[in-house]
């Protein structure tokens, strides 16, 4: 399925990657991508390069940030400014030994910041090791806080005040939780709020129901703990209007869980092809072919990838093209269109075992999509905010990325294939409540959807 168009990075040399996470830029999407191994990257389309343009990297000083071990990323208006932060979470030099300064880093347009190194924030950084970054809304007010995953120690829920104070807020609103947890993800689980779901080693996972901004874990009785797994990663794949009604599991040299929501209760059906064991390292659900159905990359480490294609509601395995990858060290992949013609990139992003270039696929097509870009009252991107589309072949659902998998973080945007179907309705909703209807949206169009309160 995938055609590898990887010389559309106009530099991709070798290094040791980890994360990578989707943001939004003046001049298109920016790609933030960590390195264990030298300076992490800050990736932006420019047209100007090459015949058809070409993917560059524009990280310099502090963004390259090249004396750190970057491994987990994920970005999210926390100060409610209406431009996002972007969360890098660093290791120590000797792995669990700690000792490495996480990085918040907050853009005034010209420059770049970090806010842990603010006087205010004197010794707020995190200094702990950890796998995972992701944001939440707690309050569905459009203002963010970042959940940092602690491999062993408690994860923290970092919070932005307006002169740019820091405050870990975890210990006070339940989401301290203490376990090796290599995976975060946040959205309407079993709450119309933003729920966190904290995907674990050695160890049950917890879903932390969101009560007001108060979190309670009801893992066990929502059939999702799964103790004997471990977790590396988690992607939404939705089920009819529901973007969470299903979501998969990926699980390090074992079975794949395909959670399906019943009331407030999962069950898990996985098919037996995607169920296979291997070295799941992210997952990733997106049209890629813009037909109208989702498909799934399973990224591993050491192993082939997978890709899988839902059609009758089951998951059946098809080819991955060039994107199987069978020597490839994969650490994680993300998703965006790049370079904006309606057809979502992947990019996969390789290391830990041992130093790779980055991949960039895409599966070349002609079909119809529609994007929808849904900002919150500041007019940032509503980062778990859920999208409907009604059409004329039935019912799609997609939950804005606000972070899914162990490393990574996808665009803001919901993304949909249409093949030849025609759009008749889209419905936004926001972690607030609040909705937006659009009736008869255009096709091959990108649709900005303001929350209700802005005007």
């Amino acid at each position: 399925m995938f055609e590898e168009r990887s010389e559309l990075l106009a530099a991709n040399p070798s290094f040791k990657g980890y994360g990578a996470a989707v943001t939004v830029g003046p001049r298109g999407p920016l790609t933030y991508v960590t390195s264990s191994s030298g300076a992490n990257k800050l990736l932006r389309w420019d047209r100007e390069q090459g015949d058809d343009g070409a993917l560059v990297d524009i990280a310099t000083g502090i963004i390259a940030d090249r004396r750190r071990r970057g491994i987990a990323v994920a970005a999210a208006d926390l100060d409610g400014d209406g431009r996002e932060e972007v969360y890098v979470q660093n290791a120590g030099s000797h792995g669990r030994t700690g000792g490495a300064f996480d990085r918040l880093f907050d853009c005034n347009d010209t420059e770049w910041v970090d806010a842990f190194s603010l006087d205010v924030n004197a010794g707020r950084s995190n200094r702990r090791d950890g796998w995972s970054v992701a944001a939440v809304d707690r309050h569905g007010t459009g203002r963010y806080g970042m959940l940092v995953a602690g491999d062993g120690s408690p994860m923290r829920c970092y919070e932005l005040g307006d002169n740019r104070e820091v405050t870990d807020m975890a210990e006070s609103v339940g989401l301290d939780v203490e376990a090796d947890v290599r995976a975060l993800a946040s959205g309407p689980f079993v709450t119309e709020r933003m729920d966190v779901f904290a995907a674990t080693e050695r160890g049950p996972n917890r879903l932390l129901r969101n009560d007001d901004g108060r979190f309670t874990d009801v893992a066990a009785e929502s059939g999702v703990a799964d103790a004997t797994c471990d977790t590396r990663c988690l992607s939404f794949v939705g089920s009819g209007a529901e973007p969470t009604g299903e979501f998969v599991c990926g699980n390090w040299e074992g079975p794949a869980r395909l959670f399906a929501r019943t009331g407030d209760r999962f069950r898990d059906v996985a098919p037996p092809e995607l169920a296979q064991p291997t070295r799941t390292r992210s997952v990733v659900a997106a049209d890629f072919d813009n037909d109208g159905a989702l498909e799934l990359f399973v990224n591993a480490l050491g192993a082939p990838n997978r890709l899988f294609r839902r059609s009758d509601d089951t998951w059946r395995r098809v080819s991955a093209g060039d994107a199987s990858e069978p020597r490839g060290l994969g650490t994680s992949a993300t998703v965006a269109d790049f370079d904006g013609d309606g057809t979502l990139e992947l990019l996969v992003v390789h290391g830990e075992a041992g130093a790779q270039p980055l991949s960039l696929f895409r599966a070349p097509n002609d079909n119809d999509w529609l994007r929808v870009r849904p900002l919150t009252e500041a007019g940032a991107p509503a980062r778990g905010a859920s999208v409907t589309l009604e059409t004329s072949d039935g019912v799609q659902s997609r939950l804005v990325d606000a972070g899914s998998g162990g490393h990574n973080q996808s665009e803001p945007v919901a993304h949909f294939g249409l093949g030849e179907a025609r759009p008749t309705r889209l419905v936004t909703r926001w972690p607030d409540g609040h909705v937006r209807v659009v009736d008869d949206p255009t096709p091959r169009t990108e649709q900005t959807v303001t929350h209700p309160s802005s005007g």
